[in-house]
């Protein structure tokens, strides 16, 4: 077989084509914090200056280390765009001063960074990436656990999860460079104050910058930039059509077939991965012999190819006139640098007759490490099996095939009675061809034989008998009965060929066809229904989509329309959908299941479960099939995906239009409200009563208007925490005096409730806004006062602990409902089914509104000691101030 010329591979060729006209990224990776990523960007950059090239700095975090401040000397620093949040002022990288200065290299610390609200993207890596599409080149610095995929990972060795990630296509595109120290000097460099400041780096040391950890960290990084290295030289060699393995990191592939023993050239192949840490896959040549297997046959690699997946591997089946020559391209294809086949124990004339591929491998794949089995042997094949049966073609195209020497035989006497013709052999071989053509080798030479014989027999003096007198008529026969063979030899090549070109479009086909009918599928119930009919046409089989709801999996569509499941097999479906494996007949969990059920992940979770099955005893696929059937639901997975966003993308606009329109009704309201009631509260006030019912007439529409008057307050401080317009002043408050101050204001409301206040004179100011904490004790009291019962006191109780001083509102009412302690703070809550009844959901809203505007945390819970609620809020150490005497 000629050895088809190595070509550039069309996706690797668009994906380096995309990336002509954008800047370049790299990317100073580091497996924590304090081993000089930022320092070694600053060094590598002013090197860059020095060189000639214009670099500007746009983001530099020093976090107060003095070597990198002082790094940051001779650079241009583009000023940060300044950006308004809860009454502070945030700065973040100005993109806009950047693409106007348009340097040719930018600096931006920290990659994985949450931008501010209110910025032009949410985060650093998306302003990056505007950056590189206008050209210029961005370095910057990351930390391996910010990796979205890692970060299950690191959170389940140091308990500390990360917030801030990024997705790895960021890293896949960039040029990567580690910055790496040993962990015992990482843990010098904290102990020193080089990482944190010393409180910092003490709680450090005990969690996080753990020796074990840091080492854990180490190896991630360096295993996950030998990952993108490898990735991207794949890419460029396979862009550039470069022959070689390149073995940057090891790829392993192991071969299977019909044979029993390939499942444990799989386990094999398994064990190796993991020792390698290798991605790993399994590879079925299917030749023309694929035709012949048996039923157990197939079904034997069918249950091969499963244990593969189930194992992680990628599976592949690919055509090819023959193993060799197909698993030689594979692995090429593959840049594969570990193959693992198995060695069956043949006889020495098998081995003359048709030579070991195992020897050939080895000897024609000499950048490939080829870990050679044994493999056991299988059960001695029936006598008369259909495989032999087909080995030897069907009787209707040996009875075709001599009907065709028949009709030649005839032809030729036809012609030979009109005079001597001596180029009558040549006649016979089209009966050869068409045989070889359309029934195969074996039946292509039986008639060569007989087309041969037929020859002598009528054509060869003395006719009729078999005898050649002449010695030139045996050598015309002998050469008649080489050119038939090769003939047939030939035609049931092109044959094979052209069946396994058709098999490979089908497939193609069938992939193309489905991608183009998802592109126009905008509904779940519709998708369903044209992937069960779509796969049960393709692979002839009875299919069924489960899909979560409400009530757990249920049934969304099947082919046919009527497909009905047992108790069985919808537990065989939720165990798939549950584990995110295969399940049911065929696989290796609820095997009594007439269903074998898939599930249809996106990302690392099952998004809905597929199965399929036959009615008659066949397995419910065929080794050719699973790959299809994999590609198909992978399809199916990122539809229902992208049906997702849409529908998360549908819900979002409706709640943005919702909150605009309630923020807009909010402001109009309240302002509206506000310019007449001070005005009808003013007059109130200024009203002198006569008599005793007019003075409690007035006391009471003072009263009524008072409340009002704070409700309408209320709507103004809701519009400004969503606004985001808070202005904070903060300064030390003394908690005695904050509380009586609020607790004279709320006098009125306080009448038929005695106020138990508890708060030391001796406890430290605490660091506050002072107009927003009076906010938030008016409303925490009048909470209380509202929800109380009539005469029973409030306590307004402070206490100190180590790590700070908690404020709480307690009161002896109904209390609140199991798991209503969160939601209670949600704006507009009013919660239904117990006695805390009326009010607007307000209050509390705004209490944690603006306990957080001032970095306090706010909580409610039922009392311990009796029945009622208690509201607390939380002051850290770092809000407390002691204030000494001068004297």
């Amino acid at each position: 077989m000629n050895e088809q010329p190595a070509r550039p591979d069309p996706e690797a060729l668009l994906r380096e084509a995309a990336q002509e006209g954008f800047g370049r990224l790299k990317v100073f990776l580091g497996a924590a914090p304090g081993v000089g990523k930022t320092y070694e960007m600053l060094s590598d950059g002013m090197a860059r200056r020095q060189a000639g090239i214009d670099v500007v700095v746009g983001v530099v975090e020093t976090h107060g280390r003095t070597e990198t401040a002082a790094k940051l000397q001779g650079f241009e620093v583009i000023a940060r765009q300044s950006v308004a949040y809860q009454g502070r002022r945030l700065e973040e990288l100005d993109i806009d001063a950047v693409l106007a200065r348009r340097p040719q290299l930018v600096l931006v610390d920290e990659l994985a960074h949450t931008n501010a609200p209110g910025s032009r993207h949410d985060k650093r890596y998306q302003d990056v990436e505007e950056l590189l599409a206008a050209g210029i080149d961005v370095y910057s610095t990351l930390n391996v656990q910010h990796l979205e995929s890692l970060n299950d990972v690191v959170a389940s060795f140091t308990k500390v999860r990360v917030r801030e990630t990024l997705p790895d296509r960021v890293l896949d595109k960039a040029e990567v460079e580690i910055v790496d120290i040993p962990p015992d000097e990482l843990i010098e460099r904290l102990k020193d104050g080089k990482v944190y400041v010393p409180e910092e780096a003490s709680r450090a040391l005990g969690h996080f910058f753990s020796k074990s950890n840091l080492s854990a960290l180490r190896e991630l990084s360096l295993r996950r930039a030998a990952q993108t290295v490898d990735a991207q030289m794949l890419d460029y060699v396979r862009a550039h059509a470069m022959a070689g393995s390149f073995a940057a990191a090891e790829r392993l592939v192991v071969a299977v077939s019909e044979q029993p023993g390939s499942a444990e050239l799989v386990r094999a192949a398994k064990r190796v991965a993991d020792a390698l840490r290798a991605p790993w896959t399994a590879v079925h040549i299917e030749t023309p012999r694929d035709g012949t297997f048996t039923d157990a046959e197939n079904a034997q690699l069918a249950e091969t190819m499963r244990l593969a997946v189930q194992l992680g591997a990628q599976v592949a089946t690919v055509p090819a006139e023959s193993a060799l020559e197909g698993l030689k391209r594979f692995v090429t294809d593959a840049r594969a640098t570990q193959l693992i086949v198995g060695k069956s124990n043949r006889s020495r004339w098998f081995e003359l007759r048709h030579g070991s591929v195992v020897d050939r491998l080895v000897r024609e794949t000499p950048d490939i490490a080829v870990h050679v089995l044994p493999m056991r042997e299988g059960a001695a094949p029936q006598p008369a099996s259909p495989r032999s049966r087909a080995a030897w073609g069907q009787p209707q195209g040996y009875l075709a095939a001599l009907a065709l020497v028949v009709m030649v035989t005839l032809f030729g006497t036809l012609i030979t009675g009109h005079g001597r013709t001596t180029n009558i052999g040549l006649l016979y071989l089209v009966p050869v061809m068409v045989a070889a053509t359309r029934y195969g080798l074996r039946t292509g030479v039986v008639t060569g034989l007989v087309s041969s014989l037929a020859y002598n027999f009528f054509f060869i003096p003395p006719t009729h008998t078999f005898t050649i007198q002449d010695p030139q008529n045996i050598i015309t026969v002998l050469v008649l009965l080489g050119v038939a063979v090769v003939s047939s030899q030939l035609a049931a090549r092109v044959r094979e060929q052209a069946l396994l070109a058709q098999r490979s479009a089908m497939q193609n086909s069938a992939l193309a066809g489905f991608a183009q009918l998802l592109t126009g599928i905008g509904q779940r119930e519709e998708l369903a229904r044209v992937l069960s009919a779509e796969v049960g046409r393709l692979l002839d089989a009875d299919t069924v989509l489960l899909m979560p709801g409400e009530d757990g999996l249920s049934l969304s569509a099947g082919w046919p329309p009527d497909a009905h499941l047992e108790m069985l097999d919808l537990a065989a479906a939720r165990w798939a959908f549950e584990q995110n494996q295969p399940a049911g007949r065929g696989s290796d969990t609820l095997t009594a299941s007439e269903w074998l059920f898939h599930p249809i992940a996106a990302g690392d979770k099952a998004q809905a479960v597929f199965g399929l099955s036959r009615s008659d005893a066949r397995a419910p696929l065929r080794s050719d099939q699973l790959p299809l059937l994999l590609s198909l639901l992978g399809q199916a997975g990122l539809a229902l995906e992208r049906i997702g966003l849409e529908e998360r993308m549908s819900s979002l606009s409706q709640v943005q239009e919702r909150d605009r329109l309630r923020h807009a009704l909010l402001s109009s309201v309240s302002h509206d409200l506000r310019t007449p009631l001070t005005t009808v509260l003013g007059m109130l006030r200024e009203l002198q009563a006569t008599t005793p019912e007019q003075v409690e007439q007035l006391a009471v529409a003072r009263s009524e208007a008072e409340r009002l008057h704070r409700f309408v307050g209320n709507l103004l401080d809701m519009v400004r925490i969503e606004a985001g317009a808070l202005d904070r002043t903060i300064e030390p408050v003394d908690l005695a005096e904050a509380v009586a101050s609020a607790t004279h204001d709320l006098r009125g409301v306080l009448r038929d409730h005695p106020i138990r206040l508890d708060v030391a004179p001796d406890l430290p100011f605490v660091l506050v806004d002072p107009q927003l904490f009076h906010h938030c004790l008016i409303n925490l009291i009048e909470n209380a006062a509202k929800y109380g019962r009539a005469g029973a006191p409030i306590v307004v109780a402070a206490r100190r602990d180590p790590q700070g001083l908690t404020l709480t509102v307690t009161d002896e009412g109904p209390g609140l409902p199991a798991g209503a302690e969160t939601r209670i703070f949600e704006t507009f809550t009013r919660l239904e089914g117990s006695d805390r009844k009326g009010g607007t959901g307000l209050g509390l809203a705004i209490v944690k509104g603006f306990a957080e505007a001032m970095g306090l945390s706010v909580s409610a819970a039922n009392r311990a000691d009796g029945e009622g609620a208690s509201f607390a809020i939380r002051f850290d150490a770092a809000h407390l101030k002691i204030l000494t005497d001068p004297a």
